[in-house]
C-alpha cells in the first residue's frame, strides 16, 4: 500500500546550500537555497528567481560561492532564507558569521561553513519550465577541521538537508555503505 502525497517543490533530502555574493557597496550578501545541484562535475544549477538580490549580485559580479549548511550553523543558515537582502543589506553581521575573500571569484567565503565552491556566473536561464542560475566550479574549499586522510570526512562535516514535506532540516552524517562496490554483490 502507498499512500498519496501533496506535489512538493523538491526531492527528498535536498542540500542547504548557502549563495554568497558582494553587494554594489562591497558588504557581503548571503542567502539560502535548498533547490540546486550539480549539473556537470564542474557546473553548478541554482533554481533561483531574478528578484533575488543575490541574483542580482551575482549578474553583476559575474561570481558566487556555494557553502554547504551544517547542522552547528542551522540558526544562521535557516536566517539567511529567511531575511530578504533587499531590506537587510548587513544580514551576515547580524548573523555573527564572518566571510573572506575567494582566493579565485570576486565573492565572499563563509569562514563558518564547512565546504566552499567558488563559482564563475555562466549565464541566467528563464523559461517556462523554471529559472536559475549556472555557474562553473573553479575551485573548491574545506576547512581543515572536516578533513582526514587528505579527504572531506562527511561525518565530520555534519551537513544538514532540508525536508520539503514538513519543512525542517536533518543532520546527513552517517556512512551506510560503499559507492560502486555494494552493488556488485548482485553482479553475476
Amino acid at each position: 500500500m502507498r499512500t498519496k502525497l501533496k506535489i512538493t517543490e523538491g526531492i527528498f533530502p535536498m542540500p542547504v546550500l548557502l549563495i554568497a555574493t558582494y553587494n554594489e557597496d562591497g558588504s557581503v550578501d548571503v542567502m539560502n537555497a535548498a533547490w540546486g545541484t550539480m549539473q556537470e562535475r564542474d557546473k553548478v544549477a541554482l533554481n533561483l528567481t531574478e528578484s533575488h538580490k543575490t541574483v542580482e549580485n551575482i549578474k553583476a559580479r559575474g561570481a558566487f560561492t556555494v557553502s554547504i549548511a551544517d547542522a552547528a550553523h542551522v540558526v544562521e543558515a535557516d536566517y539567511f532564507g529567511i531575511e530578504s537582502g533587499h531590506k537587510v543589506a548587513d544580514k551576515l553581521s547580524r548573523s555573527g558569521l564572518t566571510a573572506s575573500k575567494a582566493e579565485t571569484v570576486d565573492a565572499p567565503v563563509i569562514n563558518e561553513f564547512p565546504l566552499c565552491l567558488e563559482c564563475e556566473f555562466i549565464e541566467y536561464q528563464a523559461d517556462e519550465y523554471g529559472c536559475g542560475v549556472i555557474g562553473r566550479v573553479v575551485n573548491v574549499t574545506a576547512d581543515d577541521r572536516v578533513m582526514a586522510d587528505g579527504k572531506v570526512d562527511l561525518s565530520l562535516v555534519d551537513a544538514i538537508a532540508f525536508d520539503p514535506y514538513t519543512h525542517g532540516y536533518y543532520r546527513v552524517s552517517e556512512r551506510v555503505g560503499e559507492a560502486f562496490k555494494d552493488g556488485l554483490k548482485l553482479k553475476k
